[in-house]
Parts: structure tokens; sequence; C-alpha cells
């Protein structure tokens, strides 16, 4: 199996393991369901971290309103009463005004957390220093363990119009919104290796070789966009080492000046003829007009 280290941009994203039999339509396919997946799994932890400090989303026609906005209006959240997080809920008040402040319970936030933490990690960058491949089964864990959290802490559900529930149903809407650009569609991928564009067209090992055991760093991105930057010959780790050695040396060199120095050569206990002017007679003898 070749292993594709997958880079966007310059940072490094996921380890994806593929025959070198594999279509590259396929595999940029599948990089970009991945990588959606991903970005997915960050987004829906993101807003479940606002969900365990200061409750549920509020209707949008009530989000940014002060109290006495929401009062003077005559707005209700309907969804108040029926969303109430197990166990009841303490007061947060949501100073961006997205969340109505009803939080769960300190032991349901804990639930919520440690199940944050946990889908993090499946799905983080640090998995290719672990050497550890990511693809679609680790996404869906990563996916239904928050799920999974939402359901115990909130078994009413949550409202329709929750950003959690959204990216659950399928039906965010990232339009006009950062997230939005991070997002590739399947139809606009394309990989990149050593600065050319695996072509759809062809098979992995059109472009590797036969080697089932070799790495390489491939890039991803949609369409359009050009040829992305190369990788730099010498990485950051290693370009890091090097400062770090020559600075080293640098130090030896100035200590090593140092010792050299021959300025003692004009102490006193240095000077050859200091024991002959003192039996003289003729030591601290000073020349010119007091």
């Amino acid at each position: 199996m070749v292993r594709l280290h997958v880079k966007r941009g310059g940072e490094s994203q996921f380890l994806l393991e593929a025959p070198g039999s594999a279509r590259l339509a396929e595999l940029t396919a599948l990089a970009a369901r991945i990588h959606n997946g991903r970005l997915k799994v960050q987004r829906l932890c993101s807003e479940m971290e606002e969900l365990a400090e200061h409750g549920i989303s509020l209707p949008y026609n009530m989000q940014g309103l002060t109290d006495e906005q929401i009062e003077e209006l005559k707005l209700k959240d309907e969804w108040a009463e029926k969303c109430v997080p197990s166990g009841g809920s303490i007061f947060r008040k949501d100073e961006m005004g997205r969340r109505n402040g009803f939080a769960p319970n300190k032991k349901m936030q804990q639930v919520i957390k440690k199940t944050i933490e946990e889908a993090k990690a499946l799905i983080s960058k640090k998995q290719v220093q672990a050497n550890t491949y990511v693809n679609m089964e680790t996404v869906k864990d990563a996916l239904e363990q928050l799920r999974g959290a939402v359901m115990i802490v909130y078994p009413m559900g949550l409202p329709p119009h929750d950003p959690i529930r959204m990216e659950f149903e399928d039906k965010e809407d990232l339009s006009g919104t950062h997230a939005g650009t991070e997002v590739i569609k399947e139809s606009e991928a394309q990989l990149w290796w050593a600065g050319k564009q695996l072509e759809e067209t062809k098979l992995l090992s059109d472009y590797v070789g036969k080697n089932e055991k070799t790495t390489i760093i491939v890039k991803i991105q949609k369409k359009g966009q050009g040829a992305p930057g190369r990788e730099p010959v010498v990485s950051h780790e290693e370009q890091k080492e090097m400062m770090l050695y020559y600075y080293r040396k640098q130090e030896e060199l100035k200590k090593l000046e140092e010792e050299d120095d021959d300025s003692f050569l004009n102490a006193e206990w240095a000077d050859n003829h200091a024991l002959k002017r003192q039996f003289h007679g003729v030591k601290d003898i000073k020349w010119g007009p007091r």
C-alpha cells in the first residue's frame, strides 16, 4: 500500500493509504471526503463547546438582541422548554447573543467536553506524526461519538435551527463564511505531487511506480488555483536543527577567541623586567611633569 501524506497549503492534514492500482479519480474524491469530514468534526467540536457553556441556539430572530429588545418585541424561544438538558440546567449568559444561556450541569458538561477531546484526537494532525492513517471510518467514528454525547445530554434533541443539529443532518449553510472556503467539493478537488497534477484518468502507480511501500507528499486543493508551492528542500525541523548547530558553533568560536586573547601580556605579573626594576628601585617611576 502506498502512503499518501496529504497536505493543504503547507500544513499536514492526514495520512491516507491506497494501493498503487487505485484510480486517481476515486482517490482524489476520497481525499476530499476525508478532508471535508475532518472539517465537519472540527466545526461540531467548536459549536459543542458553546453548547456546553451556554445551552441551545436561539431562534434566528432573537440572536444578537439584548434582553430589553427581546422583551420589547415580545419574542419568545419556544424551544427552551422542549430542549432541556438532562439533569437540569445552570444559567450562563452568552455575551454573543447566539445561545439561550441555559447550559447543562457540570456533569453533563464534562460528558460533552470529554467527547470533544476524543473526537478531536481521532482526526488530529498529530496522527501524521504518530504514523496513524485516517479514513472515512475514522471520521464517522468521531461524528458518532459527538452525536452520542449530544443525545445523552439532550435526550429531547436540539432545535432544528441549532448549528449542531444542522451539521448532523448535513443541512449546514456555510455560504459567506470562512469555514465555507475551506471545504473542497469532490468534483472540484485536485491532488498535486512533485509539482505535477495527478490526472484523474490515470492510476496511482503511473506516477509512483510499482513500489507499494513508498511514501509521497500530496497537496489537495480546488481546481483552478494553479500549482501549489513546492515542498522546501529542508524541512522546518531540519532548518531549526541547522540553526541551532551553527549557533553552537559560533559560540564555540567566540570562546576559543577569548581563550587565545593575549591582552594578559600587558598585565604587571607578565612583565619580564618587573623584578629587575624593583631591585634597582626604579619601580613606579613616572616620566613627565607633575
